[in-house]
């Protein structure tokens, strides 16, 4: 094979024109590619670090603005609170003024039954002792052909009435 015979004599240029194209590539992707690559990448990375810090404080924002939220329900739910209480307590002492006036007419109607009753046991009771004093009497001139006075059977029966 001739190339093969021929490789000691052509080794060296050989040898040269590769450390010249390596050095071209070298300079021209070293020098030229790579710090275009590195700032892309820097911005890339420049970029991401901007969007992460604008997320943390849109976060930090939404945080704030959600405490707010919290501490004005807060308020509002002891405000609601407050007017339930107060509400309540408007409704009780109504109701208890209403209580107490029908309370006072139920004792007065009470005290008017109980008088009512009073003057008809007072009542009865006279006529009791009108009906027993007559009856006394009727059975006296009956069974001992004796004549009682009204005055004497209404006092006789008085007096066991008392003990009865």
């Amino acid at each position: 094979m001739p190339q093969i015979a021929q490789l000691p004599e052509i080794w060296s240029s050989q040898l040269f024109w590769l450390l010249v194209i390596f050095g071209l590539v070298f300079f021209v992707v070293g020098k030229g590619m790579v710090p275009k690559v590195l700032d892309t990448v820097g911005l890339r990375d420049k970029q991401i670090a901007d969007d992460l810090a604008a997320a943390q404080a849109a976060r930090d924002a939404a945080d704030a603005q959600e405490e707010a939220w919290r501490q004005r329900e807060n308020a509002n739910r002891e405000a609601a609170q407050a007017l339930v209480n107060q509400a309540k307590a408007k409704s009780a002492k109504s109701t208890e003024t209403k209580l107490a006036k029908v309370q006072a007419g139920i004792d007065a109607q009470l005290a008017e039954a109980e008088a009512r009753i009073a003057a008809a046991r007072a009542e009865a009771a006279a006529e009791i002792e009108g009906v027993a004093a007559e009856a006394a009497q009727d059975i006296a001139a009956r069974l001992a052909n004796v004549s009682v006075s009204d005055t004497d059977a209404r006092a006789a029966v008085k007096k066991a009435m008392a003990h009865g």
